[in-house]
């Protein structure tokens, strides 16, 4: 349609696509189901945000991100577009009010977390909707072979049996070419002749292909004995905003504080922070209040920040893509940017034990299994739709675990069907009121931040004298005027005077039995399930270790050949190419100091070697010649004077 344009101009304010955007918006805008493979930062909201204003009807997005969710909508508000969100941890009446202004035609963009998609309310009002078409962010989730598959994405492919003449938009910045035909089989339209769960190459998806190129980035591996030391001297002698990617919470918190020793800005960031204190770091990121952010990879997704000029990792991520993502957070400007891999020996060995760790024997999965039933006190035959929380730290210690093969054993355990593992549910802040209405106003001696806080509960939420409702923090500090850590203490004040019972955001993992408690040797876990997926993930730890050990081929090249890339180029930039590059000049050097040697001997005088520092070249060139020479013995050495055969 020719007002693609018109809308990006008007809406966005560029005048022009770039890169494949323009096909992939003309091929979802003729009704075709289409996959957009483009790299970090190449701009895939506009692939489905300026189509769906050119349709009629609501453009569905499914995306695991509630941050990103959040940050889009808010965006499109300031633009004066309709759209709105659905996730877990809002409230019925809430839910209920967005689903059906979709209905009536008063919302363009709806985002949805995959897990509300099989909700009954959910089911039950998209069939009542018009719906322009399904965009999918984050693809390679519903991959199997995948590095980040999510079970509750294959719920997009029950949705399309609902719309099945609705098309989709599969969007992903990270997919091998195994991925991207296993996105085309998970999502085909149930119109098509290709099976949902073999992965073979579906001709009915359109793919357009941008190159994950990214010129202005470069990627560097740096062997490093102390790493410490390493990260210090790289930002002492550089500058602009830097991520730094770890494994663990604790080396996020500590290296953080070692970096703040040596003078430098930084702070930590991971997922088992309150949800307050998340934020106002990832703001004091953002506004430059702090330059540097040591992080798990909890950070970094739906984090739009261009101005990044470091991304180095401390500790190696587990696949190529995981990295790939992780460095293309740098440099999203276009103007120069640097990727740092730190490695050394140890990398070795810890990058082969997560093989171990990730995928336990299957006798150990069993018997995590087992102890789990006694954690819970669930007999044999009992348990079938028991939710649980699960403190993992008490667990592996009353049974002599280790925590991360622990979460390993679950996740493979619910891809067997047997439980529902949920390792960092997001429950909203829950309140209610512990007096009747007219109580409250009789009540004496309350600040103003308390019954201001009071008269805003009761204002935006109904029902929390009957019931504990889940309220929005940002939404009440805001309306009242209050920072966060502000109205943290008013509601911590309000429930020390039983007014309310206050149960604030928290983040614990939860368990939900899908089957019956059965004898662990009855367990069945398919090559499916174990052994086709531990042999992909070996093959993932080796294309790691590839990538950092190669000292012959440029790392961006070795990238994109990773992602299918077929016509590929050395960089010049990375440490190999630059190495190379050294090496060629230092050659063609000592080739010249050479010549200038025999040209010197050729009066056929003895010449002591300290007349070889007249020469114009450097040192290292003159040791090189003379090397190369008196080893093909076309000069002779005796007592410090150099001869001509």
């Amino acid at each position: 349609m020719s007002n693609y344009k018109e809308i990006l101009k008007r809406y966005w304010g560029y005048d022009d696509f770039r890169g494949v955007q323009q096909q992939i918006i003309e091929s979802i805008g003729l009704g075709r189901d289409t996959l957009g493979l483009m790299p970090t930062g190449g701009g895939k909201s506009l692939t489905f945000q300026v189509p769906a204003m050119a349709l009629e009807g609501v453009c569905i997005v499914v995306t695991p991100l509630i941050a990103l969710m959040k940050d889009q909508v808010h965006h499109l508000h300031q633009k004066g577009i309709l759209a709105a969100a659905v996730y877990s941890g809002m409230q019925h009446d809430d839910i209920l009010r967005v689903l059906e202004n979709c209905i009536l035609g008063r919302t363009k963009f709806l985002y949805v977390s995959p897990e509300r998609l099989s909700s009954e309310l959910f089911v039950t009002k998209l069939r009542h909707m018009r719906v322009s078409f399904i965009t999918v962010d984050e693809a390679h989730c519903i991959s199997q072979w995948g590095y980040d598959f999510r079970p509750s994405y294959l719920e997009i492919a029950k949705i399309r049996t609902l719309l099945p003449d609705v098309p989709v938009l599969a969007l992903t910045a990270t997919a091998t070419p195994q991925v991207v035909e296993d996105i085309c089989a998970k999502l085909s339209s149930p119109n098509s002749s290709t099976s949902n769960t073999t992965p073979t190459r579906d001709t009915s998806f359109s793919v357009f292909r941008m190159s994950f190129e990214r010129k202005n980035l470069t990627y560097l591996v740096k062997n490093a004995t102390d790493k410490l030391q390493e990260l210090i001297h790289t930002f002492t002698h550089t500058s602009g905003s830097a991520i730094v990617y770890v494994r663990s919470r604790r080396r996020a918190r500590e290296l953080a504080q070692e970096l703040c020793n040596a003078g430098l800005s930084a702070s930590f960031y991971h997922a088992g922070l309150e949800h307050e204190v998340k934020d106002q770091r990832q703001r004091d990121w953002q506004n430059d209040r702090t330059r540097i952010i040591v992080a798990t990879n909890a950070f970094g997704m739906g984090i739009d920040k261009p101005d990044v000029r470091l991304v180095m990792h401390y500790d190696c991520p587990d696949s190529i893509e995981a990295y790939f993502q992780e460095a293309g957070r740098a440099g999203r400007d276009g103007l120069p940017a640097q990727a740092i891999l730190l490695y050394n020996n140890s990398d070795n060995t810890k990058l082969t034990k997560r093989i171990d760790d990730t995928f336990p024997p299957k006798e150990e999965i069993r018997q995590v299994y087992e102890h789990l039933a006694y954690f819970f006190q669930i007999a044999t035959g009992d348990g079938f739709g028991v939710t649980r929380e699960f403190n993992i730290d008490m667990f592996c210690q009353r049974f002599h675990h280790f925590p991360v093969r622990v979460h390993s054993a679950l996740q493979i355990l619910q891809r067997a069907g047997y439980i529902e593992y949920d390792a960092a549910p997001d429950q909203q802040t829950r309140v209610r009121f512990l007096l009747e209405r007219q109580d409250l106003y009789q009540l004496e001696n309350l600040t103003d931040n308390e019954d201001r806080l009071i008269v805003t509960l009761l204002r935006n939420y109904g029902g929390l004298f009957a019931d504990f409702g889940y309220i929005d923090e940002a939404l009440i500090s805001q309306q009242c005027g209050l920072r966060p850590i502000e109205l943290l203490e008013v509601f911590k004040s309000l429930s020390n005077k039983h007014i309310i019972q206050y149960i604030p955001h928290r983040q614990v993992p939860t368990i939900h039995y899908l089957q019956r408690r059965d004898d662990p040797e009855h367990l069945q876990f398919s090559a499916d399930i174990y052994e086709h997926r531990l042999e992909q993930y070996r093959q993932r730890i080796l294309a790691m270790l590839n990538y950092m050990q190669d000292t012959d081929h440029c790392r961006s090249r070795l990238l994109l050949e990773y992602f299918g890339e077929t016509n590929t180029h050395d960089c010049g930039q990375c440490d190999i190419c630059l190495d190379r590059q050294n090496n060629t000049i230092a050659s063609q050097l000592s080739s010249s100091a050479s010549e200038a040697i025999l040209q010197l001997l050729s009066d056929g005088h003895r010449h002591h070697l300290t007349e070889l520092h007249r020469l114009s070249f450097p040192t290292e060139a003159i040791d090189a010649a003379l090397r190369q020479l008196l080893a093909e013995e076309q000069i002779h050495h005796n007592d410090g004077f150099i001869t001509h055969p």
